[in-house]
């Protein structure tokens, strides 16, 4: 039986980094992790890397050059005639990428000499876990002084529409498609179903997004869940609110019929093919925590405290498997703190600062809160607020849309929430968050030089009209 200092369970973005900072910290370390490829061999990385966030990125990628052949390009006086498509050479791309990073985790774990152990684990008693194969056979038994649980999420299923892999799928299948469907259903416009149904409408397939919520995109603030409704309308895609799926059938020819109900009543649609991306829930299936004594909620979730501890001294749990937002990076942080805590450090990891991306087109982006909660709460607050079409660098790309929206309080004016829709959001946030980590303030940012032009400079006017002085509108 081997013996670590850490065993981290699962190699996602919160459970291989966690591996690779316990090694740096000197601590001996193993990762456990049960994914294989679609040739059945180990891969690291987890969800986020085989089948999210990484291959979405890729096809979104591929799928906006091909729209903007037809729709920007032009307007560049580029023109192309007869451009086609490649479905699987766009696939093939994907999987390279894919490959290339798996391999890369690999290479890490070499090199901070982490043992990968694979195989799906689960608990035989407190500190000690069990390595299963895929056939159940116990391949190592394990045990260790802390052990770091980071299993991650799955998709959620609903009964009304099972998947089958083939006409009928959820996100991964969604990023698997090897031709264009002509009509293709999402249920639920949350990131996942918004973010694939981008890929394939630019692709040229007619998009249909059933959400049974009334409200659009209800995290994210107002002003911007209303620019982008509308702008993704524009682009051709279809988002029906208040529609709940109630059922669906694979009808011989491989094509789905879906009924749905809104306020109308009874409702159907035919579809090619169906993605059902209606969120993710908290993976611990076969890990048998009650082993060790770590209690669960009412939803599977393992219950941690804000330092990620269990109820099991010991014993710690970060990512999507645990309370908060299923975000990557969040994943990371976590497991980085944890790993430092584990080393006799004191790491902060302060949630109120951790970004929310969508990656469709325009991007979506923002930390902190919206202007619905600070009235829910009773804050004082002023509004900064610029458009793209006012940037001259937006203007010369020709991606004038969407805004920067800066929050800042009423009498202190530090900022206390930022939203973004526009190009590049995901890369602008990152300015925001390090304002809101040193707890900045809107007059902080609007005395930050910003090159010109850059896209960045809609921030700079942003933080300037909080004190209703933006220059450039």
């Amino acid at each position: 039986m081997k013996a670590y200092d850490v065993l981290v369970i699962g190699a996602g973005p919160g459970g291989y980094v966690a591996a690779i900072r316990c090694a740096q910290l000197g601590l001996t370390t193993a990762c456990v992790e049960r994914w294989t490829d679609a040739d059945n061999n180990p891969a690291l990385g987890g969800t986020c890397l085989n089948v999210g966030c990484i291959p979405s990125k890729a096809l979104l990628d591929s799928s906006h050059h091909y729209h903007n052949l037809g729709h920007l390009l032009p307007k560049h006086g580029i023109a192309i005639q007869g451009a086609t498509i490649d479905v699987g050479a766009m696939q093939a791309r994907k999987d390279k990428i894919v490959e290339t990073l798996t391999r890369g985790i690999g290479s890490l774990f070499k090199k901070n000499k982490v043992d990968a152990l694979y195989g799906t684990a689960r608990f035989a008693a407190e500190k000690t876990v069990e390595v299963v194969d895929a056939t159940g056979n116990v391949t190592e038994t394990v045990t260790a002084s802390n052990i770091i649980i980071a299993t991650g999420s799955v998709p959620v299923a609903i009964g009304a529409a099972p998947t089958d892999g083939k006409s009928i799928v959820d996100s991964e299948g969604a990023l698997a498609f090897t031709e264009v469907p002509k009509r293709l259903g999402i249920i639920g416009a949350g990131v996942i179903g918004l973010e694939l149904g981008s890929v394939w409408s630019r692709l040229g397939a007619d998009v249909v997004i059933l959400e049974a919520m009334d409200d659009f995109l209800a995290t994210a603030d107002r002003d911007v869940a209303k620019e982008a409704s509308r702008v993704f309308k524009r682009q051709g895609l279809d988002i029906r609110l208040g529609c709940r799926v109630t059922g669906s059938e694979v009808r011989a020819s491989g094509d789905v019929a879906i009924t749905y109900a809104d306020k109308s009543g009874e409702q159907h649609l035919d579809v090619d093919k169906l993605i059902v991306a209606v969120g993710r829930r908290a993976y611990a299936d076969g890990l048998q925590p009650e082993r060790a004594g770590i209690k669960t909620d009412e939803r599977g979730r393992i219950e941690a405290d804000a330092q990620c501890r269990t109820s099991v001294a010991g014993i710690y749990a970060i990512g999507d498997v645990i309370h908060g937002p299923m975000l990557a990076h969040k994943a990371s942080e976590e497991g980085i703190c944890v790993a430092e805590s584990i080393a006799g450090q004191q790491p902060t990891f302060d949630h109120r600062t951790c970004p929310w991306v969508i990656y469709t087109h325009p991007e979506i982006a923002w930390v902190g809160q919206t202007e619905a909660e600070l009235t829910a709460a009773g804050v004082s607050y002023n509004v900064g607020k610029f458009p793209f079409s006012a940037s001259g660098r937006a203007q010369g790309a020709g991606e004038t849309g969407g805004f920067v929206k800066i929050l800042a309080d009423g009498k202190s004016d530090q900022i206390l929430g930022v939203h973004i829709i526009g190009a590049q959001a995901s890369e602008m946030i990152a300015e925001a968050v390090t304002s809101m980590a040193y707890f900045g303030s809107a007059e902080d940012l609007a005395r930050t030089v910003h090159a010109h032009p850059t896209l960045s400079e809609a921030m700079h006017e942003a933080a300037l009209a909080v004190d209703k002085r933006t220059i450039h509108i």
